[in-house]
């Protein structure tokens, strides 16, 4: 074995522990001691950041469904939902609030201040900066107000919209719509869902991710949104054309867990859309066996990513 090289820091240490064995000695060994610690545990903390656990949300169900596949960020939107998590679970509020910082949302908000299973807050969804799709126009200044209010008293809280996409299916268009330089939000959801009546599209996500990316979104702020639905009366465009969404199976599912991941190998959290049903569909908590099955993998994706 090699000889053992003694960092300076430590070596300085020693030599003033043998100056005599003075007091002054003894607390210089002590500072030096406090500061070795001090730096050792800012390391491990980094480490721990860098390395922590992707966590997985979904929409809607109890805790207890969501947790048996491997969901660990719930959908809360009261105190008492958020204190009920089980141990490991996290909460994401759900405010629906996109008029800045009114009564209403300081209501809202403050309940959840100080509290240990708070992750942060979902502002909204979808928000319209046109107006034209969902009325009242959003615009990135109340955004920006609330996420600001929220940073300055609500600590470590993190906030979260999912993004409009105010484009097609062959060309997705963010450009001049909400990120992170006007609007001060953390992460931002998009939500391209490839498998429909007419085609499965992985490109979709390419194509999606790409144009966030032009409109100022770094892919560190990105969060995948997952296609967990599909039927009931939901309607979309593909080519110009009328579409419906279809349930993912098992194996597009993997699909789409393996392109996103060549954008977003280690995001903060992913977004499985949905758990429960609306509008007829068939989601991830329905109990037929294509969502049984879908189910199943999205267990064994939640289980084994982390970054």
């Amino acid at each position: 074995m090699g000889g053992c090289i003694m960092k300076p820091a430590i070596a300085n240490a020693y030599r003033l522990i043998f100056f005599g064995g003075s007091m002054i000695a003894r607390m210089g060994i002590l500072c030096v001691s406090a500061l070795l610690i001090l730096l050792i545990y800012g390391q491990a903390k980094l480490s721990a950041e860098e390395n922590g656990i992707t966590l997985h949300y979904t929409s809607g169900g109890s805790a207890a469904a969501i947790a048996a596949a491997g969901f660990n960020l719930a959908d809360v939107q009261y105190v008492e939902q958020l204190n009920a998590l089980p141990p490991g679970m996290k909460g994401l509020i759900w405010l629906d609030e996109s008029s800045g910082v009114t009564p209403r949302f300081i209501a809202k908000v403050k309940p959840f201040i100080g509290n240990p299973k708070l992750f942060g807050f979902r502002l909204c969804d979808e928000p319209d900066i046109t107006g034209k799709y969902h009325s009242p126009a959003v615009s990135p200044a109340a955004l920006k107000a609330e996420a600001d209010w929220i940073k300055a008293n609500v600590p470590g809280a993190v906030t979260f919209v999912t993004l409009m996409d105010m484009g097609s299916f062959e060309a997705p268009h963010f450009m001049n719509t909400f990120n992170p330089a006007n609007t001060g939000i953390d992460f931002f959801g998009l939500d391209p869902y490839p498998v429909r009546g007419k085609v499965f599209d992985l490109d979709f996500i390419d194509r999606t991710v790409e144009a966030a990316v032009a409109a100022g979104i770094p892919l560190n702020k990105i969060v995948p949104v997952f296609q967990a639905f599909g039927g009931g009366n939901w309607r979309t465009y593909t080519g110009g054309v009328r579409d419906v969404y279809k349930l993912p199976t098992p194996d597009q599912a993997n699909q789409i867990f393996a392109r996103w991941a060549t954008y977003a190998p280690n995001p903060a959290f992913d977004f499985a859309y949905a758990w429960g049903s609306q509008n007829g569909d068939t989601k991830l908590g329905s109990t037929s066996p294509e969502a049984l099955s879908l189910r199943v993998a999205f267990k064994a994706h939640n289980t084994a990513h982390s970054r």
